[in-house]
């Protein structure tokens, strides 16, 4: 009896021991390292090369993808070439690129320093879309160019871009059609990307400037919503659900961070509240962008803070000094620090919403601690709160700052950790042991919801394959002939649960909004982690 109860006390430490071992070495080989952020890095920006339009240039490393829709506008008289096809489809929509550039913008504006040799990939993505954004913006008076193709057309079709024959339409608004969220997003884009170049390019970073601030003019004074106005064009497939207010403070907020100029601060104290200033939102994405705006603005008492030190150095030349700073009297500067700190607020409840822990805490995650928002390309709010909180993490950091979430205290590392766990799960870090990352990792999707990706490239089928031939490769269990490097798909559902399926576009359909704030994150991750 002793000898068959020791045996049996051994057999159970040997299985013990071999669980142990088990989950240690899943645990190790999802320890990423520097290395495999950057690499990540320089996927998630090659991505975008998958998404262009226009003529390609030479330096183009997606090889698959050839020239496409040379003679956008040409049909109305403007030069409408260039921009990003938003996911997997044909269509140019206005409202999703402009979020997709400001967020990439932004990924370079906080995290350049990490981005190393994928800067100047980085700014070239930024730059391929608003090139096109300036044409939109400029084609015309009093008139900002916001789509491309028909996407009720294009979607009867499977066909690649190279071979588009469907409706190339182009839709517009105007002071007699209104497009506020439309172009408020546009001018922040123009705004964040300024920043981007204002050292290595002065005149282009001029150039976006001063027409985000003539069309955010535009949308600020015919106000409307552009679903109202272009209905069936752009909805179901982005309406603005959230309305323009929200535009109007994040174009805002861009304009003031790109130029300095208080008229913006001024124009947020004034209209901030009936925007949304004071209501706490939980979901940053390209049709609600309060969360976002609200960290931005959070910053802004440290701006003002610098003002009244410059004011104060200058107090002896008062004449010389009001001239620099017009609007800065040092009672405006007491009353918009209290209330710009209003905006601290609201970004913690933001970020502690989504920590467990927190007494706030209100975020839904999958069993495997995924963040879950709904069941269509969840990874947008994946990627949009990573990068949020690794935004607000570096924010604290630079003032020993903290999250404050009721009686409860989170440091900028707690954000960090709970980021990372994020993008950790994207690539590859789950119950699947699958990336959701195209192109890397052992397993990752090979039936990418994208028609470029699952027809045969141009150079493999020279010959044209029309609207319905391509129906045959949207149906096929085949992985796609032409690997879509980087792309980030909508991935799994509340259950951690994947279908491989290129029909499950819900599941396996990529966007260039998914992978824009994932390069920010991951550009600080490649430097917050330890090298191989």
């Amino acid at each position: 009896m002793a000898h068959a109860t020791r045996g049996s006390l051994n057999m159970l430490i040997l299985c013990f021991t071999f669980f142990l071992l088990l989950n240690l070495s899943n645990n190790f080989a999802f320890a990423f390292t520097s290395q495999d952020y950057s690499n990540a890095l320089d996927k998630s920006i090659r991505f975008f090369e998958g998404q262009r339009s226009g003529k390609l240039p030479a330096n183009q490393r997606l090889k698959w993808r050839a020239d496409s829709g040379l003679s956008d506008g040409s049909g109305y008289h403007v030069d409408l070439v260039g921009g990003y096809y938003d996911a997997g489809d044909n269509v140019k929509f206005g409202l999703p690129m402009a979020f997709t550039t400001t967020l990439l913008a932004w990924s370079v504006i906080e995290f350049e320093s990490s981005m190393h040799s994928q800067l100047n990939n980085a700014k070239a993505a930024i730059r391929w879309s608003t090139d096109y954004l300036l044409k939109a913006a400029t084609a015309s008076p009093d008139t900002l160019y916001v789509q491309v193709g028909d996407p009720n057309q294009d979607h009867r079709c499977w066909e690649r871009p190279e071979d588009m024959d469907t409706p190339r339409n182009v839709y517009k608004v105007s002071p007699q059609n209104p497009g506020s969220d439309v172009a408020a997003e546009t001018a922040a884009a123009l705004a964040a990307a300024s920043i981007v170049f204002k050292d290595s390019d002065p005149s282009y970073s001029s150039t976006l400037l001063r027409t985000a601030q003539k069309v955010f003019a535009f949308a600020d004074k015919y106000r409307g919503s552009y679903s109202d106005s272009l209905s069936s064009v752009v909805c179901p497939f982005y309406c603005s659900y959230s309305g323009y207010n929200d535009e109007l403070l994040w174009g805002a907020s861009w304009l003031h961070r790109a130029s300095k100029d208080s008229s913006y601060l001024a124009y947020i104290q004034s209209n901030g509240q009936t925007m949304g200033a004071n209501d706490d939102d939980y979901s940053f994405s390209w049709d609600d962008k309060r969360p976002g705006t609200k960290i931005i603005l959070s910053k802004v008492p440290f701006f003002l803070l610098l003002h009244s030190f410059q004011l104060e150095f200058f107090s002896h030349k008062l004449t010389h000094s009001s001239a620099s700073f017009p609007c800065f009297t040092q009672d405006f500067l007491e009353k918009s620090t209290q209330e710009f700190q209003a905006y601290k607020v609201h970004s913690d409840n933001y970020i502690c919403s989504l920590i467990p822990g927190s007494p706030s805490f209100q975020a839904q995650y999958t069993p495997g601690g995924l963040l879950y928002k709904g069941s269509e390309s969840n990874l947008q709010y994946v990627t949009s709160s990573s990068f949020l909180l690794l935004t607000y993490a570096k924010y604290l950091r630079s003032n020993g700052g903290a999250v404050s979430c009721g009686s409860s205290r989170f440091p900028a590392e707690r954000l960090v950790e709970l980021a990372k766990k994020q993008v950790d799960y994207i690539l590859g870090d789950n119950p699947a042991k699958i990336s959701y990352m195209v192109g890397f990792g052992q397993k990752y999707p090979l039936r990418v919801h994208h028609r470029g990706s699952s027809l045969p490239s141009v150079n493999a089928h020279p010959g044209h394959i029309g609207c319905n031939d391509g129906f045959q490769s949207l149906n096929s269990g085949s992985p796609n002939p032409n690997v879509l490097v980087g792309a980030i798909v909508g991935g799994p559902d509340s259950r951690d649960n994947f279908e491989d399926d290129r029909n499950n576009y819900q599941q396996s359909e990529p966007a260039t909004y998914i992978n824009a704030p994932l390069v920010g994150a991951l550009a600080f991750l490649s430097a917050e982690s330890t090298p191989k």
